[in-house]
Formats: C-alpha cells, sequence, structure tokens
C-alpha cells in the first residue's frame, strides 16, 4: 500500500496508507447499520430468501418510506442486494463478501426466533391474502400501485 502523509485539521502532518480511511468508513456504516433493531429484525426476515418491500412493510406494519429507509442502509452498508420488478424492489442477504456473509450469519443465529414471531405471521397472513392472484406488471401482490 502507499504511504501518504495528509494534513489533519489542526495542521498537523498525519501519516497513514491510502486505502485505510476508506476502510475504516465501510467497517463503520456496517456496523451502524447492525446497531439499529428493525435492521435486525429485516436480516433476520431475510434470512429465509427475496423478500419485496411490500412483504417486509406487511410484516412489520411500518410505513413504506420507513422500510424503504432501512433497506437503504442496509444496503449501503453492503449487506443487502436488490432488484427492480416493475415499480418494486426486491431484496435479498448480499453473500457475496466472506466477511460480511459471516458477520450476517453471527449475528442472523442469535436474533431469537421468536423475535419475529407476529412479524412472520403477519408476513404469512399477506401472502395467504395474496394467493392465487398474479401482479400486474408494476404492482405488487398487494394489489395497491
Amino acid at each position: 500500500m502507499k504511504e501518504v502523509t495528509e494534513e489533519t485539521t489542526d495542521g498537523t502532518a498525519a501519516s497513514g496508507h491510502m486505502g485505510e480511511s476508506s476502510a475504516v468508513k465501510d467497517l463503520s456504516m456496517v456496523f451502524k447499520a447492525l446497531s439499529d433493531e428493525t435492521r435486525l429484525r429485516i436480516l433476520k426476515l431475510l434470512e429465509g430468501g427475496e423478500l419485496c418491500v411490500c412483504h417486509v412493510v406487511a410484516a412489520f406494519g411500518m410505513s413504506q418510506s420507513k422500510v424503504s429507509f432501512h433497506l437503504g442502509v442496509l444496503k449501503a452498508a453492503g449487506l443487502l442486494k436488490d432488484r427492480k420488478d416493475g415499480k418494486w424492489m426486491h431484496y435479498r442477504i448480499d453473500d457475496s463478501d466472506l466477511f460480511r456473509r459471516l458477520l450476517i450469519l453471527s449475528v442472523i443465529e442469535r436474533i431469537p426466533e421468536g423475535m419475529l414471531g407476529d412479524d412472520r405471521k403477519r408476513l404469512g397472513n399477506f401472502i395467504d391474502s395474496c394467493a392465487g392472484t398474479v401482479p400486474a406488471s408494476g404492482w405488487c401482490c398487494s394489489g395497491k400501485k
């Protein structure tokens, strides 16, 4: 790694390796993303596989904007991948990075299954209410635009 010297805010010189600051910022984002109970619940829910935003909204009984915010934080930290289907976003755990994959598995393992009991029940009821319906392009299975 290339050694660099930077001037700090107090005018003194600080030396280090290029990229260290970026790595620390990346780690900080990951741990900040994991520091919120809602985001931990989202990761635990996604343990079962990909879900549409509308599924997470139904499971948590939260507004779509709050759920999207939390999903965005998790994605920015490199913990989730997304894909667009019409106007709906689907999210899944990003397991492409070994460190993040092991960290997510360790975190998910420590979250008691009972913590999501009500969430899973609401999600199951929502999915059952959608059974047999084929969403039109751009519509989620909730039938709402």
